[in-house]
């Protein structure tokens, strides 16, 4: 049975995305990751594991090489949020950190409010509060 899921992550500069990932409010996980290509990080009360990896180390494991500028658009990775204010303090964080919201935070269908945001490497994320007591059930 599979205990975890990890999702790895090609990066161009480590240090930016370390940087970056710290300021959203990713927690550093020194138990894995501590070399100079990669990082490791827990994300969430389930501390789920996102591993970055220089682009030339990625390619070594994963078996495959990169483009140099990823769409961004093969996977959306999505981020709970508590509340709205804590959308907005992850929007906030995002681009202070250097990031770019290609969706401003606000509702959808009442019952739904977040945001869009690209990492320093082009992935998309993103951050959503959803009220499910207003979520309609059909």
């Amino acid at each position: 049975m599979t205990r975890s899921i990890w999702i790895n992550l090609p990066v161009k500069d480590i240090s930016k995305s370390k940087e970056f990932f710290t300021k959203i409010g990713f927690t550093l996980n020194t138990s894995y990751g501590v070399r100079d290509e990669s990082a490791s990080f827990l994300v969430g009360d389930d501390k789920l594991v996102i591993m970055l990896f220089e682009k030339s180390f990625y390619e070594g494991f994963a078996g495959v090489d990169l483009p140099d500028r990823l769409s961004g658009s093969e996977v959306l990775f999505s981020l709970d949020a508590a509340n709205p204010a804590e959308v907005d303090e992850i929007a906030k964080n995002v681009v202070e950190a250097g990031g770019t919201i290609y969706g401003e935070p606000g509702y959808k269908d009442g019952w739904m409010y977040g945001c869009g945001f690209i990492d320093l490497d082009g992935q998309r994320w993103s951050v959503l509060y959803m009220d499910t007591e207003k979520m309609p059930l059909c």
